[in-house]
């Protein structure tokens, strides 16, 4: 499994995405002190639900960091990490995203941060 560095200027990603039309949407996210493994096992879950739904949308992925990065972190507990096919698609997944996803990551996030990226 390939490992994403999300930092000032690198992000490590397998070559099969090193087309420069590639899009990446990364999502970082702040849990809520009273979130439980369960709740974050069915958010990743649901987030893993989109592929084959949304055009554009190759790959998908959800976790917590790396034991070793922690302390970068800044408290952000959970990273989303989607590859979508270009640019043109960036609009759509962030729609459909929002309205499937909303309700549930209000209830386990108190903030995010979100870009996209291009590579």
């Amino acid at each position: 499994m390939p490992v994403y560095h999300i930092g000032q200027s690198q992000i490590s990603a397998p070559s099969i995405y090193s087309k420069t039309n590639m899009r990446g949407e990364k999502v970082l996210f702040h849990l809520k002190p009273e979130v439980t493994d369960t709740q974050i096992a069915e958010w990743s879950a649901m987030a893993k639900s989109q592929l084959g739904q949304v055009p554009g949308l190759l790959s998908i992925e959800a976790n917590k960091p790396l034991p070793v990065s922690v302390s970068l972190t800044k408290g952000y507990d959970m990273a989303l990490v989607a590859v979508l096919e270009g640019p043109e698609f960036v609009e759509g997944y962030s729609k459909y995203a929002a309205s499937q996803a909303q309700a549930f990551r209000e209830r386990l996030f108190d903030d995010t941060i979100a870009f996209d990226l291009q590579f």
